[in-house]
């Protein structure tokens, strides 16, 4: 076979390898298929080059390394040859307007791969076309390249990250030019491109010479300054910012956030938060946590904790490695630190920015045009403040300033993050929320578990109608746009086949999420039980929730049967 010294008996293997050799300049990930060819490794070329990673909403995310399956030189420029051709046939004034690219800290030496190298093949490609590229300077956070998107009307923008997966995973987050990630079908549509461009164009391996070209432009300076200028519209007390005595830790997980936390910080007049040093700036090898995730829990913040016990702070904020998550922890009267969920900082946010908001629109029907916007696995919390309020609601680093202020305003009047959840549950209504997640690595599992939830008796679009002692009042099938709670059975929302996600609604108030990760070989189930506001039988709410958890990973997700890995401890 060409370019090696050895046939792997496996005719669509020898022309896949033959192919990566022919095409990949990186002579890292090239000599590892060579020696993979030469030693007749069918099984570790088979797991290189036997898939290509697919492309969804979330764009591409995997390890670095060589071949189709990983994130590597090549692959990199294959995918940035299909959007760019896909973008073409979208835009009219695509060369007039551009793209812009952002890139994290991450790097993996054994492959030669890194995000900024990566960032640089991408902007050679779209040079090679003629097309205007934005390429920051020097690390970013993601929300800089939404907003550079927006603010400069681009077509698009891509940040190279992989946020906080493990230290030997990249991505490719894509952008359109509405500034939101994309949606279906744009996903189906890169992915048929990037299959009709494999063969890398002949300027697209020319990063050095892209650099000198007059279509690249370095945005960091300008974005810089407008970020922070269009956060302060998010500002609302800076009076107390500036006489604040709260004091605050903040990590960044090795990632990209400090310095930008900071400015944010300095945007809204609040005092500097504590930094934790031995985190404080990006490393690709993230030595001192497991997973750079401060969503897995307590472990990421051990060294938070620890500073924040030494300075007297009484709040640690963390962001994941690309800026674009907010964790925070609260410490308790009794010593203890409370990890806010996910869920629960999402009924603070959107109860401070309505807040906010009202102070300054006295007009009581003004509150009409007042919209806020949630995830579809995210709390119904605000939609229960919305019921209220009367405004709308709808599924779908500056929030580290926003929730500084918000902390400070509450010091103000003797309260914290913990009474002001209470507080909010008790005029709202409590909604208490579990979230986790199995393991698995077999697609073709993945697929017949959903298939099974489906395909309820062997009908097509026939649902359960009750998970163990829990009733289903309606189903939301996310993946083929099916829900039976609306007209003709059609999803409101887009529908999307490159993921799985089916919801549940239960009589008792209950609803579930199960969906696959479309990132990480997961498969995640959100719940949440929402009681009447009145309702605060905490013991009874939690049991409730437990059982019905229970019921969702016996009945639905069958673990032992499956072969589902749970959650590391």
């Amino acid at each position: 076979m060409e370019n090696g010294s050895s046939s792997t008996g496996d005719a669509k293997l020898d022309r896949a390898a033959s192919q990566w050799l022919r095409y990949d300049k990186n002579p890292k990930t090239a000599s590892m298929v060579q020696d993979l060819v030469r030693d007749g490794a069918v099984e570790a070329l088979r797991k290189c080059l036997s898939s290509r990673m697919e492309f969804g909403t979330a764009g591409l995310r995997a390890a670095m390394g060589p071949g189709t399956s990983c994130m590597n030189d090549l692959t990199i420029i294959q995918t940035t040859q299909g959007f760019c051709r896909y973008l073409e046939e979208s835009f009219d004034d695509f060369k007039d307007r551009g793209v812009v690219i952002g890139y994290d800290a991450r790097a993996h030496p054994p492959s030669g791969g890194n995000s900024k190298r990566f960032a640089r093949l991408a902007a050679a490609v779209f040079i090679s076309r003629g097309v205007p590229v934005y390429l920051f300077s020097g690390i970013t956070p993601t929300p800089f390249v939404p907003f550079t998107v927006s603010h400069m009307g681009l077509c698009a923008g891509i940040m190279v990250t992989a946020s906080h997966n493990p230290k030997q995973d990249n991505g490719y987050k894509v952008y359109w030019e509405n500034g939101a990630q994309i949606v279906s079908p744009h996903d189906k549509g890169i992915a048929k491109a990037i299959e009709e461009n494999l063969e890398p164009w002949p300027e697209s391996w020319g990063a050095e010479e892209a650099l000198k070209s007059l279509l690249l432009k370095d945005p960091y300076e300008d974005i810089h300054t407008q970020y922070f200028k269009a956060i302060q519209a998010h500002c609302h007390h800076r009076d107390i910012n500036k006489r604040s005595e709260v004091k605050i830790v903040h990590t960044s997980v090795h990632g990209v956030g400090h310095a930008f936390v900071q400015s944010a910080f300095s945007a809204f007049d609040l005092h500097p938060p504590y930094a934790v040093e031995e985190q404080k700036d990006p490393d690709p090898e993230f030595p001192t946590v497991k997973y750079p995730n401060p969503e897995e829990g307590e472990g990421v913040l051990t060294l938070s904790f620890a500073l924040a016990e030494k300075e007297g702070a009484t709040v640690v904020l963390a962001n994941d490695p690309d800026a674009d998550r907010l964790a925070i922890a609260e410490k308790q009267e009794s010593g203890q630190w409370r990890v806010f969920s996910g869920n629960e900082l999402g009924a603070l946010l959107g109860w401070w920015m309505f807040r906010c908001w009202r102070e300054q629109n006295s007009d009581p029907a003004a509150v009409k045009n007042v919209y806020m916007l949630s995830s579809t696995v995210s709390s119904k919390i605000l939609r229960a403040i919305a019921l209220k309020e009367g405004f709308h609601f709808e599924d779908g680093v500056s929030a580290a300033a926003i929730a500084g202020e918000m902390i400070s305003y509450l010091a103000t009047k003797s309260s914290n993050l913990s009474q002001q959840v209470t507080a909010i549950y008790e005029e709202y209504g409590y909604h208490l929320s579990k979230n986790s997640y199995f393991i698995c690595h077999d697609q073709e599992v993945i697929r017949s578990l959903f298939e099974r939830l489906r395909g309820h008796g062997g009908q097509k679009d026939s649902y359960p109608t009750e998970c163990g002692r829990f009733s289903i009042a309606a189903v939301r099938d996310l993946t083929t746009g099916y829900d039976n709670s609306q007209p003709g059975n059609k999803a409101a929302l887009p529908a999307s086949s490159s993921s799985q996600m089916i919801t549940f609604t239960f009589s008792n108030g209950g609803v579930a999420t199960i969906r696959t990760s479309g990132t990480e070989p997961k498969i995640k189930y959100y719940t949440e039980l929402c009681a009447a506001p009145g309702n605060s039988d905490m013991t009874h709410l939690k049991k409730e929730l437990d059982d019905l958890v229970v019921a969702i990973i016996e009945e639905f997700l069958e673990p032992e049967k499956n072969k589902l890995l749970p959650k590391p401890a």
